[in-house]
């Protein structure tokens, strides 16, 4: 029997499901756009991709539509996302489900409408910005996938 190692997921945490959907908008010199935490939210200072929790009776894409709109100021549509891989994290409080899509057609000029940071940046360079811990086995996809 193969040894796998230890997860950072307990078989049964008793901890609620939170399902948060990300988009790596990826632009015509292929980087990636990330969003740094703001001051007053749990892991301020982090950057991260954009996105965020998927309200009851919406599903993830329509989620990124909404949160896209409402953080960046830009319109994508559901043709434009494809789904790329997910990250499974349990946090102190709570455990994370969360699906990456990737998009490179949008509509509109991306802006932070709640005060956050954005950069693009190459996606061989992802690893130097600090990330919250569920992001780091994306953040490797992607650069092993581009």
């Amino acid at each position: 029997m193969m040894d796998c190692p230890e997860p950072n997921v307990k078989v049964d945490a008793g901890l609620p499901t939170v399902l948060v959907a990300a988009i790596a908008l990826i632009d015509v010199d292929g980087r990636v756009l990330i969003a740094q935490r703001p001051e007053g939210k749990s892991m301020a200072g982090l950057w991260e991709f954009p996105g965020g929790k998927v309200e009851e009776g919406e599903i993830p894409e329509a989620a990124l539509i909404r949160e896209c709109k409402e953080e960046l100021d830009i319109d994508i549509t559901a043709a434009c996302l494809a789904s790329f891989a997910f990250a499974s994290h349990t946090y102190e409080k709570f455990h994370l489900l969360m699906p990456l899509y990737l998009c490179r057609k949008w509509e509109g000029l991306v802006r932070g409408m709640e005060g956050q940071a954005t950069k693009w940046v190459k996606i061989r360079d992802l690893g130097e910005y600090p990330m919250p811990p569920a992001d780091a086995p994306l953040v490797a996809m992607l650069r092993d996938f581009f």
